[in-house]
């Protein structure tokens, strides 16, 4: 990171130039001449929610609504901790309001905030529930992320094809069986 909180782009660009030395391509052959720079623009696009407050996203409103609100395929991506390669997908998110309620758009930036980070799905799917139900004090909250890792489709494995599905139940939806089996049943993984 930069003095600012910011990303620290020289530095990515310099890194970005040595990992081109250290593969045996040089890093002033005209085609990869712009690549660090364009690398480190990248990393910053891909990784801009590392600095952000989700907070900034919530916009609460009173409403007198008692059954579910669910945001149902909110498209994500984000990057793996392990071999910082993608993982994208989808992310459903449900919660029981108790007099409060969330503009939709801010759901989507919420999951956002929290994917545009070194991540792992499993957390992100916990850090997107515990963030709702922290601030947004509901009676429950569902989240349930669907998602193709690269780290795992394009190398390793190589198993293409494949959608790990996480979720994070909290409040009523985790103590209660009735109203879990209808958000899940709504939310239709």
């Amino acid at each position: 990171m930069g003095k600012d909180g910011e990303m620290d782009l020289a530095r990515i660009e310099a890194a970005v130039s040595e990992i081109i030395l250290a593969v045996g391509e040089d890093p002033k052959r005209e085609g990869l001449l712009g690549t660090p720079k364009r690398v480190a623009r990248m990393y910053a696009e891909l990784l801009g929610g590392t600095n952000s407050d989700p907070k900034e996203h919530l916009r609460v409103f009173s409403e007198n609504y008692d059954e579910i609100v669910l945001l149902k395929d909110i498209p994500f991506y984000s990057v793996c901790e392990h071999h910082m390669m993608p993982f994208i997908g989808v992310a459903h998110v449900a919660y029981l309001p108790d007099g409060r309620v969330l503009g939709i758009s801010k759901l989507a930036r919420i999951v956002d905030s929290f994917a545009k980070r070194l991540q792992l799905q499993e957390r992100l799917t916990g850090q997107v529930a515990d963030f709702l139900m922290e601030n947004l004090q509901p009676l429950g909250v569902t989240v349930v992320i669907e998602a193709s890792h690269s780290c795992m489709t394009i190398r390793g494995a190589k198993k293409s094809g494949a959608t790990m599905v996480t979720s994070a139940l909290r409040g009523i939806f985790k103590k209660d069986s009735r109203s879990r089996n209808e958000v899940l049943s709504l939310i239709d993984v």
